[in-house]
């Protein structure tokens, strides 16, 4: 009988541009063995999201950058194979940051349980986990939509942008989104509901965003920045609110960017530009956690993932990302 090996994936050199496969590095070993407090976990699922990209630059940030040779880390949902933690017994499912990895050692406390009853286990890592939770509290605490506002969100087909968009729709706004393909569009607007949503890539964007905000822009949830965001700041109201989420169109860009400088427009409409990271409201985790599964209990929050199969397609699913190629949450099944 073949004994059971880890593999994981490790940063290998730092990306300059669009990262590539060569930037990473594949490696296999024994299983690791958890101490006192620890348990071993084998991956079911786990997480490449965007932001991912910045941490392999070595810069300061809200977190500290990815070490080179060390395994890249991020969100993963997975079965406890081993225990010797009393929190946990073989068998549980757990979420956690554990990493690009088939195995992982980790301590209880840096661990959650997953219901299995509530939802699909990789619920943990897109609506009802940290995805859910930064649509939830970006949206509601910053933005603050009110009822009957126009609300615009980029990046609207993404795991973040999703949500975002149900919620303000929830919440009695008109919804804009912005998004990268016609597939996408329809998703948007046929499935979620959104009033209106607009291909990035039409040549007339900056009018067809006018004609479809006609009462300007209240809300605009910004998941990308660069010149997309540059032609919604120019239809913002009074007292406007702009949630900074992530800023997709830069991360791979190799010199500074240099665009239209919007601290006028901001000042003329008396508008508030606020950046944020869901671990701000850590302290307030369950309060977002349960209307979330609330909502979606209801039918009023859907959801999409888009699941690539295999360990091996890791690197791959994380590039696409680039490219625009998910469609909501982007997952990687660990075989």
């Amino acid at each position: 009988m073949t004994q059971e090996t880890s593999k994981r994936i490790i940063l290998a050199k730092r990306p300059v541009g669009m990262p590539t496969i060569e930037d990473f590095q594949f490696e296999e070993g024994p299983l690791p063995q958890p101490g006192e407090g620890e348990v071993l976990i084998r991956t079911s699922y786990l997480s490449v999201d965007p932001y991912m990209r910045g941490r392999m630059n070595d810069r300061k940030s809200y977190v500290p950058p990815y070490e080179l040779g060390k395994v890249i880390l991020g969100g993963a949902v997975g079965e406890v194979i081993l225990s010797q933690a009393d929190e946990f017994q073989v068998g549980d499912i757990v979420v956690g940051n554990l990493g690009w990895q088939t195995h992982a050692v980790a301590k209880a406390n840096q661990l959650k349980k997953v219901d299995e009853q509530l939802a699909p286990i990789t619920t943990a890592l897109g609506i009802l986990g940290m995805t859910g939770l930064t649509a939830y509290f970006g949206l509601l605490d910053i933005g603050q939509p009110k009822a009957e506002e126009t609300v615009v969100v980029s990046g609207a087909a993404g795991a973040v942008g999703t949500v975002v968009g149900q919620i303000a729709k929830i919440k009695g706004c008109r919804v804009v989104g912005i998004a990268g393909s016609d597939a996408k569009i329809r998703y948007l607007i046929d499935e979620l509901g959104f009033d209106a949503a607009i291909n990035y890539k039409a040549t007339d964007r900056r009018a067809v965003l006018a004609k479809e905000c006609p009462n300007g822009v209240d809300v605009y949830f910004d998941n990308v920045g660069g010149e997309i965001s540059d032609d919604v700041m120019l239809l913002l109201n009074k007292h406007a609110r702009i949630p900074i989420c992530g800023q997709i169109a830069l991360y791979n860009m190799t010199k500074p960017d240099f665009g239209p400088r919007m601290q006028s427009q901001l000042l003329i409409t008396s508008s508030l530009m606020k950046g944020f990271i869901v671990s701000d409201y850590l302290q307030r985790f369950e309060e977002g956690a349960i209307q979330l599964a609330e909502w979606v209990k209801e039918g009023r929050l859907k959801y999409r993932e888009q699941i690539a199969e295999g360990f091996e397609n890791t690197v791959d699913a994380f590039l696409g990302l680039f490219t625009g190629e998910n469609l909501g949450k982007q997952l990687v099944r660990v075989k």
